[in-house]
């Protein structure tokens, strides 16, 4: 892929070749054949986005094994006209990789990005007793640097399929340390139109609390908790402008176009001092959740009728019972 292209075509993504970011974006069918952009962090990838460099970037958002990614929580508050339209879901293993030659009874030493030694140090250990570890910035660059004249490690844990790039030997393969690791993936646009709703969906949003005071996130809280609503995250982050005050990133089960999520997020706005609507999209595990009758979208419109026959000065009409069965 090269990084030449229109903005109108570019997808960004957290590079260089290799990275679990690149295996998400193979996932994106729009950005299938256009022109891929590697940058350095999510802060340059979100900038592609609101600069007109790429027409999206995909990010990390959340992992199974350490919750969720807190610098693209914090960027996604910080830079605003950004949307989330997609999320996709990657599996995470990881292989040991050494120059061509190296048994791996020859590994003294092992390069890798902390979060990926976290989540492959029981091997490690199991199979290289005594090892020492030099952290690396990327998983990616934990295995490039053993193609240096002078290699500060033996090996290196790095995402499968790193040697369709790179000219290193796999000593082992699958030695992650949890077989069912995810790591959930975005992809943010500029587009402020929200994909249609599939009845298998999610929302995103970043809420902060009005004051420290005792039973706020309670208060919070129920606005989801009253009309129904599943919590798929919640993360929070400080906002940094003093010491204590703190900014919630949430995922929600459903749809902006679902009236019990509508009604939520006009119950935040009251209650909050700022509200971040990041995106409603379809889920990557197309999960559809069970919604009692009483927080339907026909729930939430007799409701309103009602109201409005009150106020309008409408005759009090019962509604006709259902007919017995048989």
């Amino acid at each position: 892929m090269t990084d030449r292209a229109t903005p109108s075509d570019t997808y960004s993504y957290l590079g260089p070749a290799g990275t679990f970011t690149e295996a998400a974006l193979k996932l994106v069918e729009a950005a299938a054949g256009k022109p891929w952009r590697s940058v350095n962090n999510v802060g340059e990838a979100l900038d592609d986005v609101v600069t007109g460099r790429s027409v999206g970037a995909v990010i990390a958002i959340e992992n199974s094994i350490d919750g969720g990614v807190s610098a693209t929580q914090d960027a996604l508050a910080r830079i605003p006209g950004v949307r989330i339209v997609g999320e996709y879901l990657v599996p995470v293993d990881f292989v040991l990789v050494a120059r061509h030659g190296t048994a791996l009874s020859d590994v003294r030493t092992v390069n890798a990005h902390p979060v990926a030694y976290a989540q492959t140090h029981r091997w490690l250990e199991t199979n290289l007793r005594g090892h020492g570890h030099i952290p690396a910035s990327s998983n990616v660059a934990a295995a490039t640097a053993l193609l240096d004249e002078h290699p500060v490690a033996d090996a290196a844990v790095a995402p499968p399929g790193i040697t369709d790039h790179h000219d290193l030997a796999v000593l082992a393969s699958s030695i992650g340390d949890n077989a069912s690791a995810v790591t959930r993936f975005v992809l943010v646009s500029r587009t402020l139109a929200i994909p249609e709703r599939t009845g298998a969906d999610k929302t995103s949003v970043i809420v902060e609390l009005p004051s420290e005071h005792p039973g706020a996130l309670v208060d919070m809280l129920e606005q989801f908790a009253t009309r129904g609503i599943n919590m798929g995250l919640l993360s929070s982050r400080p906002i940094g402008d003093e010491l204590g005050r703190y900014r919630f990133v949430i995922d929600l089960d459903g749809h902006v176009h679902d009236e019990r999520v509508a009604d939520a997020l006009l119950g935040l706005r009251r209650f909050s001092p700022r509200v971040t609507f990041l995106g409603s999209y379809p889920r990557a595990d197309g999960f559809r959740p069970e919604v009692s009758a009483r927080y339907s979208d026909e729930a939430f419109v007799e409701a309103r009728d009602w109201l409005r026959a009150i106020v309008s000065g409408e005759p009090d009409v019962e509604p006709e019972p259902e007919p017995e069965a048989g």
